[in-house]
C-alpha cells in the first residue's frame, strides 16, 4: 500500500465514518433521553433511500401506505387506552384527530405529487416529511408505554421493533435494490485524490447538523429540557418536563437524521430494504464507543469505524464487516474495566 492508495481509503473512510457519525448521535440522544438501545435506527436510513427511490419512478412509495398504518395502529391504542380509562369522547376524537392529521395531510400530498416526478431536491424533502413522522409513531406504539421498564426490556422491544420493521419493509418496497442520483455530479481534484460532488455534500450536511444538534442543546429551552431528561429522568419530571414529550422528541429527532442519512447514501451504494440494519449496526459500535453518553466521542468512533471499514476491505475485503464488529469487543472490556456499576434492578 502506498500513500496514494491510503489517502484515497481514507477519504472513502471519512465520508462512510461522516454517516455512521449521524446515526451515533441519535442513537446517543435515543439512548440518553429514553434508556432505549434503537436497534432499528438503520431501518429509518432504509426507508429514507428506498422513499426517495421510488419517487424517482413517480410511483407512489410504500412509505405513505405504512405511515397511515402507524397511525392508525396508534389511533387504536389510544382509543383503547383512553375507553379502559373511561375518558370522554371528545377528548379522545380531538387526540385521533391530532394523530392522523399530519400523516394523512404528507401522505396526500404524496399521493398527488408522486407521479409529476418534481426535481431531485423537492422529492428528497418529501421523503424527510414522510420518514420523520415514524419516529414519535414508534415511540407511542411500542416505548411510550414501558418508558419505566428495564433497560433489557427495551432492548427486548427494540429486537422485536427491528424485526417487524424489516417485513413491513420487505412488504412495502419489495427485495429490489435501488441507487439514488447524485445530489452534485461536480468533480474536484485534490492531488492524487478526487472528490465528488456527492461526498462534498455529504460532509458538508455532517458537519450542518452537528453544529445544528450542538446550537439545539445549548442554546435553546426545549434542547435543555432534553438535557435534563438524559441527566435525571425523576427530576425533570419533578421540574414539569414530560417524559413522554422528551421521548416522541427524541425518537422523531433520530428518525429524521437517519431519513437525511438515506438521503445522503443513497447515490453511494444501491439499498435494499434490509441494508439499513448493517450501516445502523455500525452506527451502533461507534456509539458503544462513547458509552452510549459523549457526542463527540460518538463522532470520533463513527470516523474510526468508517476508517476500520476502509482499510478492512483492503486488507481483506470479505472480512471487512467481521474486522469492524469485532472491534466492539476489546471496547466493551475496556468501558467495562474503566466503569464498573451494578446490576440495575
Amino acid at each position: 500500500m502506498d500513500a496514494t492508495i491510503a489517502s484515497i481509503l481514507a477519504l472513502d473512510g471519512l465520508t462512510n465514518g461522516a454517516i455512521y457519525a449521524l446515526l451515533a448521535l441519535a442513537t446517543v440522544l435515543v439512548f440518553a433521553v429514553t434508556r432505549v438501545i434503537f436497534i432499528p435506527q438503520g431501518e429509518f436510513v432504509a426507508f429514507g433511500a428506498l422513499t426517495l427511490a421510488l419517487l424517482q419512478t413517480g410511483q407512489v412509495p410504500g412509505t405513505v401506505w405504512f405511515l397511515l398504518v402507524l397511525a392508525a395502529a396508534v389511533v387504536l391504542q389510544d382509543l383503547a387506552t383512553g375507553l379502559r380509562h373511561r375518558q370522554p369522547l371528545g377528548r379522545l376524537a380531538v387526540q385521533a384527530g391530532r394523530t392522523l392529521a399530519y400523516p394523512v395531510a404528507v401522505s396526500a400530498l404524496t399521493w398527488w405529487v408522486a407521479p409529476m416526478q418534481l426535481p431531485l431536491l423537492a422529492q428528497a424533502a418529501l421523503t424527510v416529511a414522510l420518514v420523520t413522522p415514524f419516529g414519535a409513531l414508534l415511540y407511542r406504539l411500542a416505548y411510550e408505554s414501558l418508558a419505566d421498564a428495564t433497560v433489557l426490556v427495551l432492548l427486548i422491544v427494540s429486537v422485536g421493533v427491528h424485526f417487524a420493521l424489516l417485513g413491513l419493509g420487505l412488504f412495502f418496497f419489495g427485495a429490489e435494490g435501488f441507487r439514488n442520483p447524485s445530489f452534485w455530479d461536480a468533480r474536484f481534484s485534490l492531488g492524487a485524490l478526487t472528490l465528488s460532488g456527492q461526498t462534498v455534500i455529504i460532509f458538508a450536511a455532517s458537519l450542518a447538523l452537528i453544529g445544528s444538534l450542538w446550537l439545539f442543546f445549548e442554546k435553546s429551552l426545549t434542547g435543555k429540557a432534553l438535557r435534563a431528561t438524559a441527566v435525571n429522568r425523576l427530576g425533570a419530571r419533578l421540574m414539569g418536563i414530560s417524559s413522554s414529550s422528551a421521548g416522541r422528541l427524541s425518537f422523531t429527532m433520530a428518525a429524521f437524521i437517519g431519513a437525511l442519512s438515506g438521503l445522503l447514501i443513497g447515490p453511494t451504494t444501491t439499498v435494499f430494504y434490509d441494508s439499513g440494519f448493517l450501516i445502523g449496526l455500525k452506527g451502533f459500535v461507534a456509539a458503544v464507543f462513547a458509552g452510549l453518553a459523549s457526542y463527540p466521542l460518538a463522532m470520533v468512533g463513527a470516523l474510526g469505524v468508517g476508517l476500520l471499514e476502509a482499510f478492512g476491505s483492503f486488507w481483506s475485503s470479505p472480512y471487512k464487516e467481521v474486522i469492524v464488529f469485532s472491534a466492539i469487543l476489546p471496547i466493551l472490556l475496556w468501558r467495562s474495566l474503566r466503569d464498573p456499576h451494578g446490576e440495575e434492578y
